[in-house]
């Protein structure tokens, strides 16, 4: 696979909001590009990094519980990363911020964004799993805390993926990488769920303005196939996937791929809530479709 250009290597960012369809994304973009016939390998997904995470800061920040020394370095880790000449995807939950006059990225160093978004409504139930949050009202005040971080339970022995990330609410998230002016490309869940073709077609457009790649009929019928979310918790039970999570009160192992598709927030929230998400995302979830 051949980069198309010799400009400044760059970053394409796999952006979201936690628990939006981050990894099914990931598992399609490595099967498209990583795989000669497009099955899924869990393995090759781990070559899409995420981002920030400890190992990119190294030699730049001494203190990993100090939001001003990582701020000051987003930066220099992106240009430092950016120095192997190759250009490369991140995942990444980061709000697409300014603090000061730091940016979380710049346009020296961001070649495209592929944006990842779901309806808040069945973000709010993933979330409350996830991070094994008691109650519904605990995981709204995450959803709409304009302040929220994920990544914040650090100390010395924390792994090197545990690291200070700034996600705001749901509706800022969006707003703040949607702007984005070079080779920005919008997926939604819900769109990936009713006709993954479709979208599997566009993202291997997409993917075409940076690579030679020649993806056939058949291999996007693979890929498809086998990054389908009961192909992924199938190949997660086998112990083929290495992301799983902890239930924060138990300690005991949860799975990653819990209802997907079977998520659905008629059954589960009261009117209550739902009005207050839609309340509080109402011009967010206007321009995505949702209401």
């Amino acid at each position: 696979m051949n980069k198309r250009y010799n400009k400044k290597i760059m970053i394409i960012w796999l952006s979201s909001y936690p628990k939006s369809g981050n990894t099914w994304v990931r598992s399609i973009i490595s099967s498209l590009l990583y795989s000669q016939d497009g099955s899924h390998d869990f393995k090759k997904m781990e070559m899409i990094e995420q981002y920030p995470v400890r190992k990119q800061f190294l030699g730049l920040v001494s203190n990993f519980h100090n939001i001003q020394q990582i701020k000051k370095n987003w930066i220099s880790s992106q240009e430092k990363i950016n120095l192997d000449g190759k250009i490369k995807f991140f995942k990444t939950h980061h709000v697409n911020c300014k603090i000061g006059n730091d940016s979380f990225t710049n346009n020296e160093n961001t070649a495209g964004v592929i944006y990842i978004v779901r309806d808040p409504r069945n973000v709010i139930t993933s979330l409350k799993y996830h991070f094994s949050i008691n109650s519904y009202e605990l995981a709204k005040k995450m959803l709409f805390s304009h302040d929220q971080a994920i990544g914040t339970n650090l100390d010395n022995n924390s792994s090197n993926t545990n690291f200070l990330t700034l996600i705001g609410s749901w509706g800022a998230h969006y707003n703040s990488w949607k702007n984005t002016k070079k080779n920005f490309l919008l997926i939604r869940y819900e769109d990936l769920l009713i006709n993954p073709k479709e979208q599997v077609e566009k993202i291997t457009i997409y993917l075409k303005k940076f690579f030679n790649v020649d993806i056939s009929d058949k291999k996007i019928e693979n890929v498809i196939n086998t990054t389908s979310f009961e192909s992924l918790k199938k190949m997660e039970n086998k112990g083929l996937f290495k992301e799983g999570i902890k239930n924060k009160i138990t300690g005991n192992s949860k799975k990653f791929f819990n209802l997907g598709p079977n998520n659905d927030w008629n059954k589960v929230l009261d009117g209550s809530l739902v009005e207050e998400i839609v309340n509080k995302f109402q011009k967010e979830m206007k321009e995505l479709k949702y209401i």
